[in-house]
């Protein structure tokens, strides 16, 4: 089971009017970081993904863990102008801005199931964005899966997926 209570929440970053769930509070409680990272890894076995693509940065907490867990490859999203290669770029909107991400060219094989992961759903532009970017590759299945869902927001209707999953799904936004 995962304590929410474990995850701070920062007042107006990084912008006035943002709340902001710092996920790190999580992974300094050692317990808690591996149950998260246990079910994270089951929800992914249930996917059968071929790869496992994550979002710069928080993504990463657990993308690369659970593709290494699964001996699948690991590929990442970054913002505009960090990949070294020829890339694909989406471009979405963000609460507090315009933001782009990439992935290279030849990130992926055609027809792959691919599973990718960030640490929130808030209004879903960065996950659309990254599905966008995925079906360059034609996958034959996508899944997007979270950490959490601040399910008021709506995001998983921007995410054009096969399957959209998040362990946690969190009202208390508005509250606390």
């Amino acid at each position: 089971m995962i304590d929410t209570s474990k995850i701070r929440i920062v007042q107006d970053f990084p912008t006035k009017g943002i709340k902001f769930f710092d996920i790190t509070t999580v992974m300094n409680d050692a317990e808690m970081f591996q149950n998260v990272f246990n079910e994270l890894l089951e929800l992914a076995k249930a996917a059968k993904p071929d790869v496992i693509v994550a979002l710069e940065s928080r993504g990463y907490f657990f993308g690369p863990a659970v593709a290494l867990a699964l001996n699948i490859p690991f590929v990442p999203i970054r913002k505009a102008g960090k990949l070294p290669y020829k890339t694909y770029q989406e471009t979405y909107h963000l609460e507090y801005g315009d933001a782009s991400i990439e992935i290279h060219i030849d990130a992926m094989k055609e027809g792959q199931r691919v599973l990718v992961f960030d640490d929130i759903l808030a209004t879903g532009g960065t996950a659309a964005a990254a599905a966008k970017l995925v079906r360059h590759f034609n996958p034959s299945y996508l899944a997007v899966h979270f950490l959490m869902d601040l399910t008021q927001f709506n995001g998983r209707d921007k995410i054009a997926a096969d399957e959209i999953k998040s362990l946690i799904q969190e009202l208390f936004y508005q509250t606390k």
